[in-house]
């Protein structure tokens, strides 16, 4: 099973566009991840079947995997059910990202049966979680790390305009797998915030892959 050690310290960057960005495309996808492979990142965060093949190729980086998906039935979306998470071992993605909030899910599946497959298929568990409860449970379930990802996405958990960084130091203390930072980490600076709080590595990706994102926040600054 994977390893996460030679991550730790090192940059991750998200590369992902949905149907209805701009920059979504398979193509756009990998050469945004050679691009971040070239600047130093380490592995690569993608979505979609398709995403991941391409970014595997082109990089030979190592892949947290998700596929979004809606269903009817649930609000999470991020690898909800055992279909995505077969998607994903299909491809070779050597983590596989689970949202392990405390939402229902689709279909009522068990986040503990989804875990088990994934381990079943090889890859390793990163459990996308929202407050320092869902980490802790995520842990406690069998997810070999913890992502702050969804800080901020849900509904109870605190609408910050900047990383989490309270929950960056509470799960770093006391998990015993590694903990990432994730989620408007915007600059430098909030990397070394993060860091120093105690996070195994940051994963990054508006600031970086989505140009839309970066521009409007360059015309707010001017608007200002």
């Amino acid at each position: 099973m994977f390893s996460f050690e030679k991550l730790k310290g090192r940059l991750i960057v998200s590369c992902q566009a949905l149907p209805d960005e701009p920059l979504h495309s398979a193509f756009i996808m990998g050469r945004m991840a050679r691009a971040a492979k070239e600047g130093g990142a380490c592995a690569i965060r993608a979505q979609s079947m398709a995403d991941i093949i391409e970014i595997r190729e082109v990089t030979g980086l190592p892949v947290f995997g998700l596929v979004k998906r809606n269903y009817e039935d649930s609000d999470i979306y991020i690898t909800p059910t055992a279909k995505e998470v077969r998607e994903l071992l299909a491809v070779g993605a050597e983590v596989i990202a689970l949202d392990m909030t405390a939402r229902r899910r689709p279909q009522g599946e068990q986040m503990a049966d989804l875990v088990a497959l994934a381990h079943a298929g090889g890859a390793a568990v990163l459990a996308d979680i929202s407050t320092y409860e869902e980490g802790i449970a995520a842990a406690r379930l069998g997810a070999d790390a913890v992502s702050t990802t969804l800080s901020g996405y849900t509904p109870y958990s605190p609408q910050l305009p900047g990383p989490d960084v309270a929950l960056v130091r509470r799960l770093a203390a006391d998990l015993a797998v590694p903990l990432f930072a994730e989620g408007r980490i915007h600059t430098p600076e909030d990397v070394r915030t993060v860091m120093a709080a105690g996070a195994f590595a940051p994963i990054i990706g508006s600031a970086i892959t989505r140009p839309q994102l970066i521009t409007a926040a360059f015309v707010r600054a001017l608007e200002a």
